[in-house]
């Protein structure tokens, strides 16, 4: 066995891939398209920790995986970001990108990476929503610091293999490395390929 990271810092190599689902309701991803700037991300795991009593002590107990919740923050969202994802248009005469109220957000595949003392760990959440972004700024004083921009990041479960994420461990090859943010990485299934498909 390969050795593993002792320490993990610096998040970096923000991707997003949307997706669509296939005939065989297995998903369709496109190829991850970078989000510059990642300045921070925390997503909390969701379900709940229900206990079943019995001989006067909690017998068997049971956890809920629904997912994780937490917020992705990021120097500026991209337009690509805003029209691939959050559903925002872009007008076609005067370039000017337009949100509007009946227009639902696209679920995607959220990839990043984290540095380490030995090697990158790289992670994938294969079912994301991303709520719209609080609008925030202040004005310029002695010095100029920059505003970031906050998204709600919901994981879910994909519905086709109950797939929420996955991330590269100690003895991962380099070739996954390598190739980690130029299409989603899917576990081997029987008759298709391990790795999610391209449109």
């Amino acid at each position: 066995m390969a050795q593993g990271n002792k320490v993990k810092f610096n998040l970096r190599n923000v991707h997003y891939a949307t997706f669509t689902t296939g005939e065989d309701g297995s998903p369709v991803y496109g190829t991850p398209v970078a989000i510059p700037g990642g300045v921070s991300i925390s997503l909390s795991p969701e379900g709940d920790t229900t206990p079943f009593y019995a001989d006067g002590i909690p017998y068997y107990v049971t956890v809920a995986n629904n997912g994780y919740s937490g917020e992705l923050e990021v120097a500026l969202i991209p337009d690509s970001f805003r029209t691939d994802v959050l559903g925002e248009t872009l007008d076609q005469t005067d370039k000017v990108i337009v949100e509007q109220a009946n227009i639902e957000a696209k679920t995607f595949a959220l990839l990043f990476q984290f540095d380490g003392d030995v090697n990158g760990i790289c992670h994938v959440f294969y079912n994301c929503t991303a709520a719209r972004p609080n609008v925030e700024g202040s004005t310029t004083t002695e010095s100029k610091e920059p505003s970031t921009e906050t998204m709600t990041i919901t994981a879910s479960p994909l519905a086709s293999n109950n797939y929420v994420k996955a991330k590269t461990g100690a003895d991962t090859t380099e070739a996954v490395r390598a190739n980690w943010f130029k299409s989603v990485w899917l576990p081997q299934q029987p008759s298709t390929e391990s790795r999610g498909v391209i449109v």
